[in-house]
């Protein structure tokens, strides 16, 4: 059964998920990043994403991620035709992985930005790591030369992290500084290998 030892990893914009990520995987986790595998996904469709968009947003056959990005977030049927064509093969494609990953009958990684908002994914624990808005602000506008305003629309694209907060299994806060964060990783490293005992 696919994600039988999965533990989705997902967070918040600016919230430290990547670094959170990169730890894991630093101590010998496996893991499935679902943004690298949409990215492959998307290219592999470049033909009948040319033919259902024009052949503006592909360019010496690869997809203009930019360009295809104007037209789907300015139309939201075009925003679903995407992801009816895209999502079942991204989902395809993470549970092969799983399935493989599964079958060493060791814990695991699923690194899915959007875990909550999606619904998609039958994996039951769950570690978040969290940063309060304010941070997640701040630290976004630092990172990105974004206005508040700009990241506030992005934030309200996503489930608000408090309550991302009340549904973690596991919850990583990432509030102070990398030397916290080493702490807080390293305890909900130690709850994941316990509950795999």
């Amino acid at each position: 059964m696919a994600f039988e030892y999965a533990v989705a990893l997902t967070g918040g914009i600016a919230t430290g998920k990547s670094t959170v990520a990169k730890m894991f995987e630093a101590d010998g986790y496996s893991i499935i990043d679902a943004d690298k595998i949409a990215h492959e996904v998307l290219q592999s469709q470049h033909q009948t994403i040319a033919a259902m968009f024009g052949d503006a947003v592909v360019k010496e056959g690869k997809v203009d991620r930019k360009a295809l990005g104007k037209i789907v977030f300015a139309d939201k049927d075009a925003r679903k035709a995407l992801e009816a064509l895209l999502h079942p093969l991204i989902y395809q494609a993470i549970e092969q992985r799983a399935t493989e990953e599964d079958a060493k009958r060791k814990p695991y990684i699923v690194d899915i930005p959007l875990f909550f908002e999606g619904g998609r994914y039958p994996i039951e624990r769950v570690a978040v790591v969290y940063a309060p808005k304010n941070l997640q602000i701040a630290r976004t506008m630092k990172r990105d030369g974004l206005s508040e305003k700009e990241v506030q629309k992005r934030l309200d694209a996503q489930m608000d992290i408090e309550l991302k907060r009340t549904r973690a299994d596991f919850l990583i806060d990432n509030s102070q500084d990398q030397t916290q964060l080493r702490v807080e990783y390293q305890k909900v490293k130690e709850a994941i290998e316990k509950e795999f005992a």
